[in-house]
């Protein structure tokens, strides 16, 4: 993937950017504003790697809690319930590694939503 091409998407919770993608993985970096979360979600088609370079993620998976701080990571398997909060002041940021047969950003069933896009 060149420079120029990359993706690039704002969203009400932070942003992302595709870093790196072929047929069977995309590596996204994601930024998470203070007081924010994504949808509670899961994947039909992918599993999900986080590493969290930068803040601290309250991660929800499978209704339990956990604390992933700046140089920790958790996987997320195919048809994991998940999600991922910002409690902090300061901006969180990680590096998501997706792995699976489809990528897409349709591959999302949105359980629970701050911003009404629940399924």
């Amino acid at each position: 993937m060149s420079e120029h091409t990359r993706e690039f998407d704002r969203r009400p919770w932070g942003n992302y950017e595709v870093l790196d993608e072929g047929d069977l993985f995309k590596v996204k970096r994601i930024e998470v504003l203070p007081g924010k979360r994504l949808s509670y979600q899961k994947h039909a088609q992918r599993a999900e790697h986080w590493f969290v370079v930068a803040g601290q993620a309250k991660v929800t998976l499978d209704d339990r809690d956990i604390v992933v701080s700046a140089g920790e990571a958790i996987d997320i398997p195919i048809g994991a319930a998940h999600r991922v909060e910002n409690e902090a002041a300061e901006t969180l940021v990680f590096i998501e590694v997706q792995r699976g047969s489809y990528l897409g950003e349709d591959d999302i069933v949105r359980l629970q939503d701050d911003f009404g896009r629940a399924s």
